[in-house]
């Protein structure tokens, strides 16, 4: 029986014009709850110069940071008009962001009863090394703040068993789900390999062509993916980086110092449409980030039929399951599976790939999310 529409609010610090997973997965969200019928209002911060695209987004005030980076220091205002018309009457709050819209939330569910959830999306204390201050502290700080916020929270969202595991283990005594963050599988499934897009990734005819993309922070690991190009002497092999971000010219001058420029192509940004034939005119996906909760790059490759190489952490086998080679953080390990690439993936181990993808499209997302709102407006009308 289809569920009776819901108004449901979205804050979160982090978003359009910022290109990232956090991103990817609140806006497949939306969309999959608007597929459902459902009205979803997003709040953000205000980004000077950014044109909106379609859609109910609320831009609240900002001012930047006092560090090199494309998020903004939201101003907690938003207008009486909203807060009245919008804000008081939704069904439910979906925080994205435990900072200070993340605040405004609970602030905003307390003061008019309505059910709060928090979707854990990003491990704060991986990201230590982007503020000024001492790393064990911030790692401590963000800890706190985590289990604090979550645990204001009527229910807190996980896109893997095990970030749910690493949230009990940190003290949250909310209610856990776990529900993937979605992508639109069969965009993803309809790539198509192409020589022009293998030469745009920098691999000739007979080329063998690892690709990863990502975006470019230290915390993603990717000097491990150049260190085990390095350890693979083969002239026909190339690395294409797909993505952009503050590591970049950090990696670079990696490259170069490795004597691999002219087998590695920094590719930069790509819009998202033409991300599934990228995947696709990959041979291989290789994958060393062990900061993520999920990966959405993980579940994009799963749906182009990628072979995946990818550094084993938990939350990568909940994603990956059987559908990819796993090693250690470990040049000389990644080299070795790297090896054993010498083309495309063959049908069978697409149709593996494709399978395994299943698990993160939009719908299901939407499907799920929604039936915890559900649950929790239920409980708050009981109570």
């Amino acid at each position: 029986m289809q569920q009776a529409a819901l108004r449901v609010g979205f804050f979160t610090e982090c978003y359009r014009p910022i290109v990232n997973g956090v991103v990817a997965s609140v806006d497949a969200l939306a969309d999959g709850l608007r597929a459902r019928r459902h009205e979803v209002y997003c709040f953000a911060p205000n980004v000077p110069g950014y044109a909106e695209r379609p859609g109910p987004v609320f831009r609240m005030p900002s001012l930047p940071l006092p560090l090199k980076t494309p998020y903004r220091l939201t101003l907690p205002l938003v207008s009486r008009r909203n807060l009245n018309g919008i804000i008081r009457r939704l069904s439910i709050i979906h925080a994205h962001s435990p900072f200070i819209t993340g605040w405004m939330s609970v602030w905003y569910a307390r003061r008019f009863g309505i059910p709060l959830v928090y979707t854990y999306h990003t491990q704060l204390e991986q990201y230590a090394h982007y503020v000024p201050f001492d790393a064990k502290a911030i790692r401590a700080f963000t800890s706190t703040l985590t289990r604090a916020y979550a645990n204001a929270a009527d229910a807190v969202v996980v896109p893997t068993a095990a970030m749910a595991d690493q949230l009990v283990e940190l003290g949250v005594r909310s209610r856990i789900e776990v529900v993937p963050s979605g992508i639109d599988v069969s965009t993803f499934a309809s790539g198509k390999r192409r020589d022009d897009v293998r030469a745009r990734l920098g691999a000739a005819q007979g080329d063998v062509l690892a690709l990863t993309v990502s975006r470019l922070g230290r915390e993603k690991n990717l000097e491990r993916i150049i260190d085990a190009l390095a350890l693979d002497c083969r002239t026909n092999l190339r690395l294409a980086i797909v993505g952009e971000g503050p590591h970049r010219a950090t990696l670079e001058r990696y490259v170069k110092e490795r004597r691999l420029a002219e087998r590695v192509r920094f590719s930069g940004h790509m819009e998202r449409a033409e991300l599934p034939d990228v995947y696709a005119s990959a041979d291989v996906f290789l994958f060393s980030s062990l900061s993520e909760t999920q990966g959405i790059v993980l579940a994009e490759a799963l749906a182009a039929g990628c072979r995946i190489v990818a550094v084993d952490t938990p939350q990568t086998r909940d994603v990956l399951r059987d559908a990819a080679r796993y090693v250690p953080d470990d040049a000389g390990a990644m080299a070795a599976a790297l090896r054993r690439v010498e083309g495309p993936a063959g049908a069978a181990d697409q149709a593996k790939s494709k399978a395994a993808a299943a698990q993160f499209s939009r719908e299901l997302q939407a499907e799920r999310t929604a039936k915890l709102y559900e649950d929790l407006i239920g409980q708050s009308r009981r109570s």
